[in-house]
C-alpha cells in the first residue's frame, strides 16, 4: 500500500486505471495480434516507481490546524502533478515532473475548504481543486507561473454524497467530488439515474463535468452536464457563490 490521505482504491499513478488492475488476458492477446498486424516488435518500457522521481521539499511549511488533511508524500504528489494526457503520460515515463504540488490537500467539509482559503491567501499560494485527475489539457497540472510562493492540491475524493433527492422534480443536491460510479450507485436506491456517461466515467468527478462543460457518449441531443444543472454553490476566495435554481428547460407551467 502507498502512503496517502486518501481512502479510495489505490489509483495508477503512472497512467489511467487502477494499481492492482492490469491487462487480461484477452486484452493482452489483441494487444499482441494488432503489434503483429503493425509490424512493431518494442519491448513495453518498465513502469516508473516513486522512487525514480527527485521531488523538491515543499516551500511552505504546513501549519498546525491544517497539518492533519494535509499530505507531501511522493504518491499523493506525483498523482496529482499531471492529468491524463498523452503528453502527461509520456512525462511520467520520462520519470518528470517539473511542477509538483508542495501540498495535497484532503477537506472533509466546507469548513476546511474555508481554512484552506484563508491560508492560500495569507500565504500567497495556488489551490488548484482536483476531482479524479483525468484532465487531458492541463487543467491539475500545478504550473501556476511565478505570482505564487507555492502550489496546493485540493482533492475532494471526501466530498462525495448525494446529500438530498427531490423525487417530485427528479433531481439532487450532489456533492462534487463525486465520482461517476459513486453517485450511480447513491441513485440507484431512488430508481433515478444521472445517465451522464463520459469516457472518463469510472475516474471523473460531477465537479470535473460541470467545471469542463463534459459531453458523454450519448451527447448526440440532452446529455451534456449543463442540460442537468439546475443551479451550483462554490465556495470561492471571496466568499460563497451559488446561483439561482432553475431547470434547463423553462418550458410548461410555473
Amino acid at each position: 500500500m502507498v502512503d496517502t490521505l486518501g481512502h479510495r482504491r489505490e489509483l495508477c499513478f503512472w497512467g489511467w486505471g487502477y494499481a492492482d488492475a492490469g491487462l487480461t488476458a484477452a486484452e493482452q492477446s489483441h494487444v499482441a495480434q494488432l503489434a503483429g498486424q503493425l509490424g512493431t516488435g518494442a519491448t513495453p518500457a518498465p513502469p516508473p516507481r516513486l522512487q525514480e522521481f527527485d521531488l523538491p521539499a515543499p516551500r511552505l511549511k504546513a501549519p498546525d490546524q491544517l497539518a492533519a488533511m494535509l499530505s507531501a508524500t511522493p504518491y499523493d504528489r506525483i498523482t496529482h502533478g499531471y492529468g491524463k494526457s498523452f503528453a502527461d503520460l509520456v512525462r511520467m515515463q520520462g520519470r518528470s515532473m517539473a511542477n509538483p504540488p508542495d501540498w495535497v490537500a484532503f477537506p472533509r467539509g466546507e469548513d476546511d475548504i474555508e481554512a484552506l482559503l484563508e491560508f492560500a491567501a495569507a500565504s500567497g499560494a495556488a489551490l488548484i481543486p482536483f476531482g479524479g485527475g483525468t484532465s487531458v489539457c492541463g487543467g491539475v497540472e500545478p504550473d501556476v507561473g511565478g505570482d505564487y510562493r507555492a502550489t496546493i492540491s485540493v482533492d475532494l475524493q471526501y466530498l462525495n454524497r448525494v446529500v438530498e433527492v427531490d423525487r417530485t422534480s427528479r433531481a439532487a443536491l450532489i456533492e462534487g467530488g463525486a465520482l461517476g460510479p459513486e453517485l450511480e450507485a447513491q441513485l440507484k436506491p431512488h430508481e433515478l439515474t444521472l445517465r451522464h456517461y463520459p469516457q472518463s466515467f469510472e475516474f471523473s468527478t460531477l465537479g470535473g463535468w460541470i467545471a469542463t462543460r463534459a459531453g458523454g457518449h450519448f451527447a448526440s441531443n440532452y446529455t451534456h452536464i449543463d442540460d442537468f444543472v439546475e443551479s451550483v454553490r462554490m465556495l470561492t476566495p471571496r466568499g460563497v457563490m451559488e446561483s439561482r435554481r432553475l431547470p434547463g428547460s423553462g418550458a410548461g407551467p410555473s
